[in-house]
């Protein structure tokens, strides 16, 4: 991998049930089970379709018109499958976004559809690599001498 397609996150545990993910640029978010308002793992997975999505569709439209509203709404149902093993199915990603009037609102409604169908088949990657599957390899790290 070079440095231009890698990327990363890190994973820190507070306590028992309850992590910061930080990013290289120091960003953070914190992450739970859903016992109080961090974000569970399957709400990061819908956040990160959606808002995959949403910057792709902004770039696009807003060229055009500053959108006057612009609110995503991503669903699904979390199973347990035939397998027993637990996955997310019907996943569904819902754009409202209003324009202002006049010809350059015009346009960016006119784009709107296409840029959603451009984000869906070729540039937001993180639906399209749960739509294509990409194999997960989890490891545990070589341990330090002396433990």
């Amino acid at each position: 991998m070079t440095e231009d397609t890698f990327r990363s996150v890190e994973i820190e545990r507070t306590s028992l049930g309850n992590y910061v993910v930080r990013n290289v640029r120091g960003g953070s978010v914190s992450l739970g089970t859903g016992d109080d308002g961090s974000f569970t793992p399957v709400e990061l997975l819908l956040a990160a379709i959606g808002g995959c999505t949403a910057v792709d569709v902004d770039h696009i439209t807003s060229r055009r018109a500053e959108p006057t509203g612009f609110a995503v709404a991503v669903t699904g149902d979390k199973i347990r499958d035939e397998a027993g093993g637990n996955r997310m199915q019907n996943l569904r990603v819902e754009f409202t976004v209003t324009f202002p009037e006049g010809a350059d609102g015009d346009q960016a409604r006119a784009a709107l559809p296409r840029s959603l169908q451009q984000s869906h088949d070729r540039l937001c990657t993180v639906s399209r690599t749960v739509e294509l599957g990409t194999p997960v390899s989890i490891v545990e790290a070589a341990r330090p001498t002396g433990d």
